[in-house]
């Protein structure tokens, strides 16, 4: 069972900004992570990377996500979601890389609490890169 989840395991976003944030992704779980997530994968839109960051951040504070820390320059920003039921608080990051063009979003979620987490992190990642695409037709 895993409690942490990316759409990329070559190159995971870090929780840097937060000081009590998870730090490093074990890779010791990528080949568990692949058979379990296949579909999580890095999200490409054809906009402007600011465009999409700013449309991240603002998805972000929509689904009621605790933004806590933020660098708009490197295109990442760290929140904790915090579940509607048992009110659990999940740590999530995403990053935005790219250019004028083009970028390309990754993600990470992780929860705090236990070891396995059913599948809630991979499916907060998938509803949110989803709608952000939506905001890119």
């Amino acid at each position: 069972m895993l409690n942490d989840a990316t759409t990329n395991l070559a190159d995971p976003p870090r929780f840097v900004l937060q000081e009590n944030g998870p730090k490093h992704f074990d890779p010791d779980i990528a080949g568990e992570h692949s058979q379990i997530h296949p579909d999580l994968d890095t999200l490409s839109v054809a906009a402007p990377r600011e465009a999409v960051y700013d449309a991240a951040l603002a998805l972000a504070k929509e689904e009621g996500w605790q933004v806590i820390a933020r660098d708009p320059a490197a295109g990442q920003f760290e929140a904790v979601a915090t579940t509607r039921i048992l009110r659990f608080k999940d740590d999530v990051v995403v990053r935005v890389r790219g250019d004028e063009t083009s970028a390309e979003v990754d993600m990470r979620s992780k929860s705090r609490v236990g070891k396995g987490d059913f599948g809630a992190n991979a499916k907060r990642i998938g509803a949110f890169l989803s709608k952000l695409d939506g905001k890119f037709p």
